[in-house]
């Protein structure tokens, strides 16, 4: 069947040579597309182009830069590379509080979290949280100078939570006293 009678015409008769009557077979006709695309390297795609310059360069196993490193130097660039340097620190500062300030106010004191750069220290009693108020700046100032990566901005102390009058034995159910006059 030819094109004039409206079919298509087949591949021998496609890939037939410039002389008539030599037929180039179909395996021939690929394996030439395949090689002018892949063969040439100026014919290939910009990634195949950038993966043959790599390719060139030295991959010997006793190079330069193939040394082993220490695994805190692995560990230390690793945090570094995927961000993780701020989050650690900030681990860091608040399990090692006791240190920060000192073992007496440790003792009446603890971190709470560090929530966009504010730390939150809840102390026992209103009056170490009103001296804690007071060394606010010396405070802030070693957290700053020992644990820079942890981006504390500023510190708040809390003291204890107010008592809640809605439980216990002497509360009862409802709205309490505004029910009185309505």
């Amino acid at each position: 069947m030819t094109e004039q009678d409206g079919g298509a015409a087949s591949g021998a008769e496609k890939g037939a040579g410039e002389h008539p009557g030599t037929e180039i077979s179909e395996a021939s006709s690929v394996y030439r597309r395949l090689r002018s695309l892949f063969g040439d390297p100026s014919k290939r795609g910009r990634d195949a182009q950038r993966r043959a310059v790599k390719a060139t360069h030295d991959s010997s196993p006793f190079g330069a830069g193939r040394d082993p490193a220490g695994l805190a130097g692995v560990l230390d660039g690793m945090t570094q590379q995927l961000g993780w340097s701020s989050p650690l620190a900030r681990g860091e500062l608040l399990a090692s509080w006791p240190t920060l300030v000192g073992p007496e106010v440790a003792a009446h004191s603890a971190p709470a979290g560090i929530e966009d750069g504010v730390l939150t220290v809840q102390c026992d009693s209103t009056a170490w949280a009103t001296q804690l108020r007071l060394m606010r700046t010396e405070i802030l100032t070693e957290i700053l100078r020992t644990y820079p990566d942890a981006t504390v901005t500023s510190v708040t102390f809390l003291g204890p939570g107010a008592p809640s009058w809605k439980r216990g034995p002497r509360s009862i159910p409802g709205r309490g006293p505004r029910d009185t006059y309505g």
